[in-house]
């Protein structure tokens, strides 16, 4: 790899994905592989928990409009972002955005890949690309609605504008709004809270959420029936009990097998 994608791993079972791509962090063909690569290799051999970021004055401005031309490389591009923010979406862990910054295009679509998006409160989101005369490529006509509802996405999709800090917490487009110095250490935080967690029960939670959300209700409960059984057999669910018997809640320490 060229280091368009830095992947760290930490000693607290997390790790950090930052997008290192100057000066706007495009998402060009090459990154989007790099970052497929990495997210493979978290899927393969997972952390307690992921934060994607992309520094402190910008997530990601959307796509490498250098790339752009006609239909075949239409095609191109589509697939990388697919494959791409589809393989951080397979992420077993959950997966934190930490956005700093724009967060535009590609780089909202990245965003919304992730299980939970923090932002500074100097962040800007937007699915622009109507303003070039085309449409959001890498998921953000699915993802969107699904994260701020259908009416909310078609009016930011349609007219392209940039939604700021505080109007994206009050639509669910982020989760958290913190001081911009202070958007990663959050970000960390909060992951490594998670890590110290029960990492399997965490992974098959997300897995039934995501499958869930999928499909028909009745469907997504027979789904959580089977979870509910599998995470019974593993160790930390059998620590977990016992420790609640002992010491009440919130004293296990778990060994995320």
């Amino acid at each position: 790899m060229s280091g368009l994608v830095l992947c760290e791993r930490h000693d607290d079972g997390t790790a950090v994905l930052t997008l290192n791509s100057p000066k706007v962090n495009a998402l060009s063909t090459a990154l989007l592989a790099e970052l497929g690569a990495h997210a493979g290799a978290l899927t393969r051999d997972p952390v307690g928990a992921v934060v994607v970021w992309g520094g402190e004055r910008i997530f990601a401005a959307g796509a490498d409009i250098s790339e752009f031309a006609g239909v075949a490389e239409a095609r191109t591009i589509g697939a990388a972002f697919h494959a791409a923010l589809d393989a951080v979406a397979a992420i077993p862990s959950f997966v934190i955005a930490a956005v700093s910054g724009y967060a535009l295009g590609g780089g909202c679509e990245l965003a919304l890949a992730c299980d939970y998006r923090i932002a500074s409160d100097k962040a800007v989101f937007g699915q622009p690309e109507i303003l070039l005369g085309i449409i959001p490529g890498g998921g953000g006509t699915q993802r969107l609605p699904r994260t701020v509802g259908a009416s909310r996405a078609k009016e930011m999709m349609l007219t392209g504008r940039q939604v700021r800090a505080d109007e994206a917490l009050a639509i669910g487009l982020a989760d958290e709004v913190v001081a911009h110095a202070q958007c990663l250490a959050r970000a960390r935080a909060l992951a490594a809270e998670i890590a110290r967690g029960p990492r399997l029960a965490q992974q098959i939670t997300k897995r039934v959420v995501d499958a869930g959300l999928s499909t028909d209700l009745a469907s997504g409960l027979a789904l959580e029936r089977a979870a509910f059984e599998e995470v019974f057999s593993t160790e930390d669910s059998q620590i977990g009990v016992a420790s609640f018997r002992e010491n009440g809640p919130g004293k296990a320490v778990f060994t995320g097998r």
